[in-house]
């Protein structure tokens, strides 16, 4: 089938009335009905039709201490490089390594932020020494994202940070599942049909979810305080993670637009087309199951929308993020998705959305779900860093 890679319109006005599928389900929505019954519910609808099953834990994890520096980043710092081996009982095996900061001064136990990178953990720290990961699918070098992730700023602010590059999940080209997660639990004759099923954001989840298991287990961390982060399609799967995963205690959502926070009933900027045989075309997988793929070009169709994906992170802290000029990922949609995912949050005790209209560049919603409008463009920033930090030390450092 051919489908064109257009976008859709980024005006405003060209906005057709659209009706949001309703959060609740036979019964009124409280807090039991939520956990016990309609949470279970969305949460399945979303793997069918959008991100697909889980895959099951391995067989066994190996965890080796690579290195540990002390004295990173200027002294501040503890680094440490993992590697975490997933093993089969069958012998098959997959390996990623994970770059760890930890304060080098902390009193107990610490919360951490963990988010997958797009380059290799080389490219997000400015310590040339640190291993390069992500094979074939990143650049030589150092530093490249190094902004994207403030180390320094989330250490200052005694929280530990963690990463590991997507692309040792799941490598971000076609034609690389024998690569990935995905060949611990099926043979090669298997590869084609896996999207029936899976996806690959799901793997990219996957792996933040068999992350946590290693990083909660190291005696500084705070286990339940593990916040799951990432920007644009990694923004995708930090929600996923977050939905399908309740360990994480607080979900950040970068500017993830289309398939992550972004309305799809609203019609405006980036459209599933581009996540499907667009993709393909450019040598990129398509990160969804392609039960998707119906709804191209038909969202008003679809039986969920963004705002079912932000409430099953509910009664948790989110934060979502927009950029005034990352019109294709639909700032406003955004917006709306957080507030009406609010529903959810207020069958829990906590007040309504704290926003009666979309606030203005650089100007932010705090509450249990945070949102945020950064001027600028499709981008993770310093001035991104401080709005999630502040939102984390409001649930996580209060007296």
């Amino acid at each position: 089938m051919n489908y064109t890679a257009a976008r859709y319109s980024v005006d405003e006005t060209d906005v057709h009335p659209y009706i949001l599928p309703p959060l609740a389900g036979k019964e009124p929505l409280t807090a039991k009905s939520w956990q016990e019954r309609r949470r279970p519910e969305i949460l399945q609808l979303l793997k069918d039709e959008c991100y697909g099953e889980l895959l099951p834990a391995p067989d066994r994890t190996e965890v080796t201490l690579l290195n540990e520096k002390h004295g990173a980043l200027g002294g501040t710092a503890i680094r440490r490089e993992v590697k975490i081996t997933f093993v089969m009982t069958d012998g098959r095996e997959h390996s990623v390594i994970m770059l760890v900061y930890l304060p080098a001064k902390r009193s107990g136990k610490v919360p951490a932020f963990l988010g997958l990178n797009f380059k290799g953990n080389h490219h997000t720290t400015g310590e040339t020494d640190v291993l390069p990961t992500g094979g074939e699918f990143v650049e030589s070098g150092h530093a490249l994202q190094q902004h994207r992730w403030c180390f320094d700023k989330v250490i200052a602010r005694g929280y530990a940070s963690a990463t590991i590059c997507y692309h040792d999940l799941h490598p971000d080209k076609i034609n690389n599942t024998g690569k990935s997660v995905f060949a611990l639990f099926f043979p090669r004759e298997r590869y084609p049909q896996i999207m029936e099923k899976y996806s690959v954001i799901g793997a990219w989840a996957w792996g933040l979810s068999r992350a946590y298991e290693v990083l909660s287990a190291m005696p500084e961390i705070a286990g339940d305080r593990v916040i799951v982060h990432g920007h644009s399609r990694l923004g995708k799967t930090a929600l996923w993670a977050g939905a399908s995963d309740q360990r994480f205690a607080m979900v950040i959502s970068n500017n993830s637009g289309c398939g992550g926070a972004a309305l799809h009933k609203r019609k405006f900027g980036e459209n599933l087309s581009q996540h499907f045989e667009a993709h393909v075309q450019r040598g990129v997988p398509v990160w969804f199951v392609r039960k998707l793929h119906d709804y191209i070009g038909k969202e008003e169709t679809l039986p969920f929308d963004a705002h079912y994906l932000l409430a099953l992170i509910a009664p948790r802290q989110l934060c979502v993020a927009s950029a005034t000029e990352d019109l294709s990922a639909d700032p406003r949609g955004e917006f709306l998705a957080c507030a009406a995912a609010a529903e959810v949050y207020s069958c829990f005790g906590y007040p309504p959305f704290a926003a009666g209209k979309m606030p203005g560049a650089g100007e932010h919603v705090p509450g249990i779900i945070h949102y945020h409008l950064r001027k600028g463009i499709h981008d993770q920033t310093p001035h991104d860093w401080e709005r999630y930090l502040d939102a984390a030390d409001r649930y996580f450092k209060q007296p």
